[in-house]
C-alpha cells in the first residue's frame, strides 16, 4: 500500500509568489497541495481546518506576517514550515541559528529542491518537540527579525539591496547601483551598471519597496533611478522617451510624462 502524499499549503501574499512554490511542487511526486492563503488570517485558519503536513510561509505580509501566524498557532500545533522571506543576510541569522529552513526570494529551482527535500523528511519523522524547539528559537530572535517581517510603513524601511539567488547562491544588489528595471513577463530585470539580474518579482511589489524620492515608474513596463537620467527627448505625436546615463532609451508612458517633467525640473 503506497504512503499518503505530503499533504502542503503555500502562503504568500503575493499571487506570483503562491504560483512560482506550486509550480515547483507540480514537479515533486506524492505532493498534493491541499490549500493556498494570501495573508496571515486565512493561514492561520488554512493550518487549523487542513492539517497540512508542510507549510510554505511568507514572512513579509501586512497585518498579521508569517511570525505573527506561528504565535496564533502555537508552536507545539505549528506543522513543518519552509519560512520563505525577503530579509537581509542579519535577520537570516536568526533562521540558520534555529536550523530552519527557509528560502530568500528570488530563489532558483535548485535552491528550492534542497530546501524542500529536508523539509520533506521533517515532516515524514514528525519530531514535534524538535520543530517547537525551532521555531521558539526564531520567535525569541533580535528585533531585526521581527521589525524586517512588517510590511514597508515609511523611508527607513525601503530596500537598499534586493537578494539575487542563482545556483543555490545569494548575491545582493544595491539598489543604489540600479538605474532601471524592466518587466519580463512573470520576471524582473534589474540592470546595474553593464550588469543584468533577473527575479521572480512582480513590477507592483519591486515599485512599492523602492523609494519613491529616487526612482519612479515611468511605463507599466520601467522603473527608473530618476538621477540616472539624463535626456527627456520628445518625439513627434506625443511620444516621449528618456535617455539615460548609458546611453539606455526607455519609453514613457503620456499618462507618466507631466508628473516625470516635474519631477525632473522640467
Amino acid at each position: 500500500m503506497s504512503e499518503r502524499p505530503l499533504r502542503v499549503l503555500v502562503v504568500d501574499d503575493e499571487p506570483l509568489g503562491r504560483q512560482r512554490i506550486e509550480d515547483l511542487l507540480r514537479h515533486e511526486r506524492g505532493v498534493e497541495v491541499v490549500g493556498t492563503a494570501g495573508n496571515g488570517i486565512a493561514a492561520v485558519e488554512a493550518i487549523r481546518s487542513l492539517h497540512p503536513d508542510l507549510v510554505f510561509l511568507d514572512v513579509q505580509m501586512p497585518r498579521m506576517n508569517g511570525l505573527d501566524v506561528v504565535r496564533a498557532i502555537g508552536a507545539d500545533e505549528m506543522p513543518a514550515t519552509i519560512f520563505v522571506t525577503a530579509h537581509n543576510e542579519h535577520a537570516l541569522e536568526a533562521f540558520e541559528l534555529a536550523a530552519l529552513d527557509y528560502l530568500v526570494k528570488p530563489f532558483d529551482d535548485e535552491r528550492f529542491e534542497q530546501s524542500f527535500r529536508r523539509a520533506r523528511r521533517h515532516a515524514l519523522v514528525k519530531d514535534s518537540s524538535d520543530l517547537r524547539k525551532r521555531l521558539l528559537a526564531v520567535l525569541e530572535a533580535p528585533s531585526t527579525i521581527q521589525e524586517s517581517s512588517a510590511a514597508p510603513a515609511d523611508a527607513s524601511q525601503h530596500l537598499e539591496r534586493i537578494a539575487v539567488e542563482s545556483r543555490g547562491k545569494v548575491r545582493f544588489v544595491q539598489v543604489g547601483d540600479i538605474d532601471y528595471v524592466v518587466a519580463d513577463g512573470p520576471y524582473v530585470e534589474l540592470y546595474a551598471g553593464e550588469r543584468r539580474h533577473v527575479v521572480r518579482q512582480s513590477m507592483q511589489s519591486i515599485e512599492d519597496r523602492l523609494d519613491p524620492a529616487k526612482f519612479m515608474r515611468v511605463h507599466r513596463s520601467a522603473i527608473v533611478r530618476l538621477d540616472a537620467i539624463d535626456v527627456l527627448h520628445k518625439g513627434a505625436g506625443g511620444d516621449y522617451e528618456i535617455q539615460l546615463k548609458s546611453g539606455t532609451r526607455l519609453r514613457v508612458s503620456r499618462s507618466r510624462r507631466e508628473e516625470l517633467e516635474r519631477r525632473l525640473g522640467g
